[in-house]
């Protein structure tokens, strides 16, 4: 296999004598190299924002987001989907993420998990992938077989496939119906794409979830209304995002949090509306959870 040619295995000539530079020298090269990732990811936006749209649509039919990799593309996936239940309210099995030798894999190099082809479409079957799902491919390379091997699953049962990837006419480019590819350049150090190629990945995949988030109504302004309590922080927040979306006390958002069962989107639009009780939950069903367009609806047959 020669990978030489891949954009992520070349060698960075701002760095090839590193290893003689001071620690200041180190940090400052690293930092520098860093701030070339947004501009690189930028030029993808077209691209990221039609992809948001499909996961939308995913999700409106009752579908997931499920992300695929292995090591730290895996890895970041995965730390992406295991944040959208308490910042989002949004069942585990929403958004997924899938990496190459299991769970011990998360913290444990699994010798040769990433070169198996057939253990991808094996992972995704056993979630029992189906056409409503968008499945997101993640490698640096491009050309990670247990992810590739994901992607063209998904594209047999004709579910959404997409790649995230660093490198120029990739593999994973070709199998996938779109394909995001931040340009970032050689590593400081060669071949480490943990670094500028994961940062990068990590970006998008911030905007993939929280823009597709967003378009599901599980952000009001710019407030997370449907995070999930589960501690005295997270209480605490919820009441702050209360006053901040009413301009209440604190006394009559810990009220209304607690009339509403700590639903921080209906204690809003209780606040709003002067509603109570399960008026307030039937209005929201009604616009399926969209807090705003809740708020409009009752204003408009006021």
């Amino acid at each position: 296999m020669n990978i030489s040619k891949l954009n992520t295995e070349q060698q960075n000539p701002k760095t090839v004598n590193i290893d003689l530079m001071t620690t200041e020298e180190i940090i400052t090269v690293i930092n520098q190299e860093d701030t070339l990732v947004p501009n690189a990811i930028a030029k993808e936006i077209p691209i990221i924002a039609k992809v948001v749209d499909r996961i939308v649509e995913a999700f409106k039919m009752g579908g997931r987001l499920i992300y695929v990799g292995a090591g730290t593309s895996g890895r970041l996936g995965i730390i992406d989907a295991s944040e959208c239940p308490p910042t989002y309210g949004t069942s585990p099995d929403m958004v997924i993420g899938v990496i190459a030798g299991g769970k011990r894999a998360m913290t444990d190099a699994i010798e040769g998990a990433e070169d198996n082809l057939q253990q991808g479409k094996q992972d995704l079957v056993d979630i029992y992938l189906t056409n409503k799902d968008v499945v997101v491919g993640i490698a640096a390379s491009g050309r990670t077989p247990y992810t590739i091997g994901a992607l063209q699953y998904a594209n047999e049962i004709g579910a959404v496939s997409v790649s995230i990837v660093c490198s120029k006419d990739s593999e994973m480019e070709k199998i996938s119906q779109y394909t995001i590819a931040p340009i970032v350049g050689p590593e400081v150090i060669t071949g480490s794409t943990r670094m500028k190629a994961g940062t990068a990945q990590k970006l998008v995949l911030n905007m993939l979830s929280t823009a597709s988030m967003i378009k599901m109504g599980k952000v009001y302004g710019n407030l997370m209304v449907d995070l999930q309590m589960t501690n005295e922080k997270l209480f605490k927040r919820a009441e702050n995002i209360v006053k901040m979306a009413t301009g209440t006390t604190d006394q009559e958002a810990r009220q209304a949090l607690v009339e509403q069962k700590y639903n921080t989107k209906a204690a809003i639009l209780q606040i709003i509306t002067g509603l109570r009780g399960s008026q307030v939950t039937d209005l929201l069903e009604k616009h399926n959870g969209y807090l705003r367009n809740a708020i409009e609806d009752f204003h408009s047959k006021k």
